[in-house]
């Protein structure tokens, strides 16, 4: 899928991957060692989106709807959740029955984040935000996954400026480790 756009655009392509790796999940056997990999890959994209989000889309949320504290807030703490599924579902393998109880919980969780951003966040943010900012917000995006941490990390700062300082230097020690691991790689 092709990257590019505005933040909306952007965002709705990284739901489209994401959920495509879990399709690839469901449809193998339950202990089928691909099963872990593809959760690796999946886990890489969504922490990498979920600190782009944090950096750029909550805060902008919080800026242009009257209600986006409350949103924003909410929208982490799904994060958050999420993020500490991910961190029990590293520690597991993919023989390991505790994973499709994770694996299971981890979809459910992104599914009912995603419907909720793509049927509520937004629209509400397209017709808050100008096209302009929207792109703009766009490009940060890309840019904040670019360094952005591959790897869960619960107690990591999730709001400005504090992850926009460490987030970088986070992300470069993951895909180190994911280098020496050969995590992520097809």
């Amino acid at each position: 899928m092709g990257h590019g756009g505005d933040v909306i655009a952007e965002l709705t392509t990284d739901h489209r991957e994401v959920d495509e790796l879990f399709g690839k999940i469901e449809a193998l056997s339950p202990g089928d060692k691909q099963r872990k990999k593809y959760a690796d890959q999946a886990v890489i994209e969504l922490v990498r989106h979920s600190v782009a989000e944090e950096a750029y889309l909550y805060p902008a949320v919080r800026e242009f709807l009257p209600d986006g504290d409350t949103v924003a807030d909410k929208e982490i703490e799904d994060h958050a959740e999420a993020e500490r599924t991910m961190k029990a579902l590293e520690a597991v393998g993919a023989d390991d029955p505790e994973f499709d109880r994770l694996i299971g919980e981890l979809m459910t969780e992104i599914r009912s984040h995603v419907r909720d951003e793509e049927d509520n966040l937004f629209p509400r943010l397209r017709s808050a935000a100008s096209e302009e900012e929207l792109m703009k917000l766009g490009d940060k995006v890309r840019q904040a996954k670019k360094t952005a941490p591959t790897r869960p990390h619960p107690s990591a700062p999730d709001t400005p400026p504090a992850n926009k300082l460490l987030a970088p230097g986070t992300g470069m020690v993951d895909r180190i480790r994911d280098a020496l691991t050969g995590r992520g790689k097809d």
